[in-house]
């Protein structure tokens, strides 16, 4: 069936970039809007030392975000329907910016957990949005690139995040201000960008606030299950690189260096931006499976990694199970999307995103619990051993389903 591109670049009161040009602008803003999501994360050991909280407080800020996530999907997954692609993109935007600059004048707990509830609302809104803005704008044969550029736009956004503030903090004055500086900056730019596109959709009435509830139909059920299995064991993993990587290199490896902690986490992202790139389309139907089993690798190089304190060990865990993370929510939700009614997809897609949000938050939370409890040390090595046991469990349900058929 093909897909109709609705009146993009019709009459407007203020003046609009051609098609092509904003198809770009979009997917920087998209990048831009990611990359502010993980600016903080080499920052929470500069936060714990100025503030004094534990390890349990920096998991519980780092979750803070998936709180803003949440409710984004929930209260605004299908406004841009109703109101137009770029009247819900600049919103975004703005909480991106509010988060920004609560994060300046962030000198207590609830500044941060603020800064970081703002900071889910506008990936929230965002990431739904603009993917499907870029799908919009391309042309009617290139739904694929559209879906492959919003894919680099946000993994590239999350892993440049880390990196960006790493090296300001470690390498330039104001640590904790000057990142949140600049992000400021590439978001006005971005911002005049996307004010310039032209509207792709016809809207179609007033939105109304309401929550969205996803149902699944029985046919899709039992893949959405073992695609949610592994994707809740990778976004774990996801969700322990971004808030408590930093803890580890400080606490256990004794290397405290912001720009260091960037890169780690930075690495985790790059690596599963080029699992869903390149691996997913040659593996076939043999991705999910190699997904589940890279990430059981990825934890067991974490577990070694964490008792022989090895950086080496750690940065390959990152690199594999980045791999893992990035095959196995790709084609697990190609699967569920094969699977799924054409008048319910985006329906059970928002399911599906709401068991990975739920998975980058909570069980990192967890470790900080039990890093309180046991040690630092420990708790990594139990969440990791958590996380083999869930990809293990995929990896069987799959293997089952197709000797089934």
């Amino acid at each position: 069936m093909s897909r109709t591109l609705p009146h993009v670049g019709a009459r407007s009161r203020w003046p609009t970039v051609p098609r092509h040009t904003a198809f770009w602008l979009v997917a920087l803003a998209f990048a831009v809007t990611m990359l502010g999501t993980t600016l903080p994360t080499p920052l929470y050991v500069l936060y714990q030392h100025r503030l004094g909280f534990s390890t349990l407080m920096s998991t519980v800020i780092f979750a803070a975000y998936a709180v803003g996530v949440l409710t984004a999907l929930v209260l605004f997954g299908r406004v841009s329907d109703v109101v137009g692609r770029r009247r819900t993109l600049l919103p975004g935007l703005a909480c991106a910016a509010l988060s920004g600059l609560v994060f300046l004048g962030a000198d207590d707990l609830p500044l941060l957990i603020t800064g970081r509830v703002l900071s889910g609302l506008s990936a929230g809104i965002f990431t739904g949005t603009a993917t499907a803005t870029l799908v919009d704008l391309a042309d009617e044969d290139a739904g694929e690139r559209a879906t492959l550029v919003a894919t680099v736009a946000n993994m590239g956004g999350l892993g440049a995040g880390p990196l960006l503030s790493g090296m300001l903090a470690q390498l330039a004055p104001a640590p904790l201000r000057l990142p949140f500086e600049v992000h400021l900056g590439m978001l006005a730019l971005v911002t005049a960008g996307i004010w310039l596109i032209p509207e792709p959709v016809k809207t179609i009435g007033r939105p109304r606030l309401r929550i969205t509830r996803p149902r699944l139909p029985e046919r899709v059920r039992a893949t959405f299950l073992r695609a949610s299995i592994a994707g809740f064991a990778g976004f774990a993993v996801l969700g322990l690189f971004t808030a408590v990587a930093p803890s580890f290199l400080g606490r256990l490896l004794h290397l405290s260096d912001p720009a260091l902690s960037g890169a780690v986490v930075c690495t985790v992202f790059a690596a599963s931006a080029i699992g869903q790139i390149t691996l997913v389309r040659p593996l076939g139907r043999a991705a999910q499976p190699v997904g589940c089993g890279l990430l059981i690798a990825g934890m067991a190089l974490l577990i070694a990694g964490l008792a022989a304190e090895s950086l080496v060990l750690l940065l390959c865990a990152a690199v594999t199970a980045g791999l893992g993370q990035g095959v196995s929510f790709r084609a697990g939700l190609a699967a569920i999307n094969a699977e799924a009614p054409a008048g319910q997809r985006a329906e059970v897609a928002s399911a599906f995103f709401i068991v990975l949000y739920v998975a980058i938050s909570v069980p990192v939370v967890g470790v900080g619990v039990a890093a309180d409890v046991v040690g630092l040390r420990a708790a990594g090595i139990g969440f990791a051993l958590a996380v083999a046991l869930l990809a293990a469990s995929a990896l069987v349900a799959v293997r089952r389903s197709r000797g089934e058929r």
